[in-house]
């Protein structure tokens, strides 16, 4: 069965090595998600890129990084992101949020 609706989606933008209490920044953001009942959150770590600073990090052999670009994805209702964000405000994020509406289908397999 196919369900279609609208909702927003919040994306962060961080390092790798981005931390909050000597735990990586991306973990605490996706178990606040998730003990704040949204509706699911993944974290996809780039092969390249670069942000305000300009320093180009890379997967490549000669340029080892362990400081890869991340963008932690989350959907839900555009009440509940708003909410959310406020959550993180204590996070002291260094990096680019954004809010886009999206259409969002999603497909359920047989009961």
């Amino acid at each position: 069965m196919r369900l279609h609706g609208t909702a927003h989606r919040l994306t962060i933008f961080i390092d790798e090595t981005d931390q909050y209490r000597h735990r990586p920044l991306y973990s605490e953001i996706v178990h606040r998600a998730h003990e704040k009942g949204l509706a699911g959150a993944s974290v996809f770590r780039g092969v390249e890129g670069f942000g305000a600073s300009s320093r180009i990090h890379t997967t490549r052999l000669l340029s080892l990084s362990e400081d890869l670009p991340l963008a932690i994805v989350i959907v839900d209702d555009e009440q509940r992101i708003t909410d959310f964000l406020a959550d993180l405000d204590d996070l002291a994020i260094e990096g680019l949020v954004t809010v886009e509406p999206v259409e969002v289908y999603r497909y359920e397999g047989r009961p």
